[in-house]
């Protein structure tokens, strides 16, 4: 290969310093900027044909600015005068808009927000690269960067079931319900913007994999359960859906006698918003896993677990009862760690609720999350009319406001094993002539007279 100088380098298109960094051996050049590249190149040269080509470059440059020629002129008087001879105005070489294009899009490609991979920036020069553990991405030496990268396949497309992640990015099962090393990368925009939700039918084209990447990714959505993605997105925001109160009771069954007070005392429909509120040791995180197993036997229920907050010895305990959690943080995680992950939760129940879905979500706790995610949480719930539903349950030490079921749990009834230990007078039902009709209702009224009659 020829000995170029610094001057022809910088001139050349930056594919072209790619590849004559490839030819040069240059570990990384793909994520070097122009300049560092110039220089890592320079520095690979052969030192003696470098400085013998500069010399050339140099003489070549110094006949090319001659100044120019004498212009003589005459006075007044007919003396001919000699104009000083001026330098040739060196002009500053404009660079080729096809290499700005090239620079441009590469910096677009190390940020692409599709792509299962992110950059920080921060502190001085270009910020290094963040890997996370997102399964987008697999995660090798730097040996991989020297490999050349795939061109996106443009004309193939894939179809298949959505299955979400819980940090709200996805895979397209292309062999459903087990993954494949066929499935497709869909990033978490994609999954906002089109309002994704588990088990959608989706097809699009994808490209290969970049780089490090171990999956190809999902270029757009074209079609959502053989509707244009158009279509099935730009639907009624959800905030403004037509809502009503529960009139659709949730028929629970169970043996625990606190689960059935609050089965008949406090009904819950599709679309109640509901707190269990009580002090430590109360017993709340046992009547929500109590609810979560009865729940998950009705059908035609969607029901979520996010445990936002828990002792560690109650993760487990989840599992062993057959509830795999969509979220498992204990009381040590930050606020923020928290309250992301309910967001991402909500986000994806108001999605099947808007689908037409009935959708439950169970959040243990609310307490510690930041003031807004707890109220935006607990606010999702309604019922949709003539739609889907999304109800919430979640456990505080107090009631939130705007419930439209309240239990209250007795600490002094659940620590001295009294059950059901239910605090009737503070519990309640907004409208369970709704759900349980008058002689319902009117039951419940006497049974919470006699509870507070008898303190």
């Amino acid at each position: 290969m020829a000995v170029l100088t610094r001057s022809a380098l910088e001139s050349s298109p930056l594919a072209d310093l790619h590849e004559i960094a490839s030819e040069l051996g240059i570990d990384g050049f793909r994520r070097l900027r122009k300049a560092a590249l110039v220089e890592a190149i320079l520095g690979r040269q052969d030192p003696d044909g470098l400085a013998a080509a500069e010399e050339q470059e140099a003489a070549a440059a110094e006949a090319a600015t001659d100044t120019e020629p004498e212009a003589t002129t005459t006075d007044d008087d007919g003396t001919e005068v000699v104009a000083a001879a001026r330098p040739r105005r060196s002009r500053a070489k404009a660079k080729p808009a096809e290499e700005e294009q090239e620079e441009q899009e590469e910096q677009e490609d190390e940020g692409d927000d599709d792509s299962p991979r992110r950059t920080r920036r921060g502190g001085r020069g270009r910020g290094r690269r963040v890997r996370d553990s997102d399964p987008g991405e697999e995660t090798k030496d730097a040996k991989d960067a020297k490999e050349p990268r795939e061109a996106p396949v443009a004309d193939a497309t894939a179809e298949g079931v959505v299955d979400l992640l819980g940090n709200g990015s996805g895979f397209l099962r292309v062999s459903p319900p087990d993954p494949s090393d066929g499935d497709v990368y869909i990033s978490a925009a994609q999954v906002r913007r089109c309002e994704l939700v588990d088990g959608d039918t989706v097809t699009g084209p994808v490209r290969a994999p970049r780089r490090s990447e171990r999956y190809p990714s999902l270029v757009r959505v074209d079609t959502i359960n053989g509707r244009p993605a158009d279509e099935v997105a730009e639907g009624t925001p959800f905030e403004e859906l037509p809502a009503a109160l529960p009139t659709e009771r949730f028929a629970l069954g169970g043996d625990d006698p606190t689960l059935g007070a609050i089965v008949h005392l406090t009904p819950i429909g599709k679309g109640s918003r509901v707190t269990i509120a009580g002090p430590s040791f109360a017993g709340k995180s046992e009547a929500l896993r109590l609810l979560a197993l009865a729940l998950q036997a009705q059908e035609g229920v969607d029901v979520s677990v996010v445990l936002a907050g828990v002792r560690p010895e109650e993760l487990a305990g989840w599992t062993a009862d057959g509830i795999e959690p969509q979220v498992s943080l204990s009381f040590s995680a930050s606020a923020d760690a928290r309250g992301q992950a309910v967001d991402r939760a909500v986000d994806a129940a108001r999605r099947q609720a808007a689908r037409g879905a009935h959708a439950v979500l169970l959040i243990d706790t609310l307490d510690g999350l930041p003031a807004l995610t707890a109220r935006k949480a607990l606010g999702a719930a309604r019922a949709i009319t003539d739609g889907g539903s999304l109800t919430v349950i979640a456990t505080a030490a107090e009631p939130l406001g705007g419930e439209t079921t309240v239990v209250v749990l007795d600490r002094a009834l659940t620590s001295t094993g009294r059950f059901p230990a239910l605090d009737l007078v503070a519990s309640g039902t907004l409208r369970p002539d709704l759900l349980v009709g008058e002689e319902g209702a009117r039951t419940i009224a006497e049974a919470r007279a006699s509870a507070l009659g008898a303190k």
